[in-house]
C-alpha cells in the first residue's frame, strides 16, 4: 500500500521530494546512535539511500514510507517493509527511524502497527534490531512483536523480532 492512514500520521510512498528530510534525519548522530556506520556523511550518501527506496517501490511495489502527522508537511520519520532474504528465507524487514523530536511519543509503535497490518498477509514480517538498541527492541514489543531469536548481523549481536 502506497499510502496509509494511522490514527495520526499519513505514511505516504517515498518521493524524491523526500530527500531533505532523508538527511536531515539520516545524519542526525542522534538517529545514528545505534547504527555502526554511523550517520550519513553527506546529501550524496542520503540520495543514494533515497535512490533505493524508491526502487523498492518501483521493484517490487513495496518500500517505505514518510511519515507525517495528519494535514501537516514536516516528515517525523520514515519506515516500512523492504523485501530481503535472511537466513535464506524470503522476509519482510522493517525500518523505523523518526526525527529525536517525535520520540516518546508513540509514533514508531503507530507505524510498526500499520506495516505489521500491510505486511502479514504478504509474508513473515521481521525485524533485525542490535542487541544494544533498547529503544528500538521496546517498540518492536510495544506494536505486538516478538523475540524469535539472536543472530549476528552485520558482524554484530542482534535480535530477530517477528510480527
Amino acid at each position: 500500500m502506497e499510502a496509509v492512514r494511522t490514527e495520526r500520521m499519513m505514511l505516504s510512498r517515498v518521493t524524491s521530494a523526500d530527500l531533505d528530510s532523508v538527511h536531515e534525519i539520516h545524519a542526525d548522530p542522534a538517529t545514528n546512535l545505534y547504527n555502526p556506520g554511523g550517520p550519513v556523511p553527506d546529501l550524496e550518501s542520503s540520495k543514494a539511500m533515497l535512490g533505493l527506496w524508491l526502487d523498492d517501490w518501483r521493484e517490487r511495489g513495496l518500500g517505505y514510507w514518510a511519515a507525517r502527522r495528519i494535514g501537516e508537511q514536516e516528515v517525523l520519520g520514515f519506515g516500512g517493509l523492504r523485501r530481503t532474504r535472511l537466513g535464506g528465507e524470503d522476509v519482510l524487514t522493517l525500518y523505523y527511524c523518526f526525527r529525536p523530536s517525535a520520540w516518546g511519543q508513540g509514533y514508531a509503535v503507530e507505524l510498526v502497527r500499520a506495516a505489521l497490518r500491510v505486511g502479514r498477509p504478504l509474508g513473515t514480517v521481521v525485524a533485525v534490531i542490535r542487541d544494544i538498541n533498547t529503544p528500538s527492541r521496546r517498540v518492536a514489543e510495544r506494536a505486538g512483536m516478538r523475540e524469535d531469536r539472536a543472530i549476528t548481523y552485520g558482524g554484530l549481536p542482534s535480535h530477530v523480532y517477528v510480527g
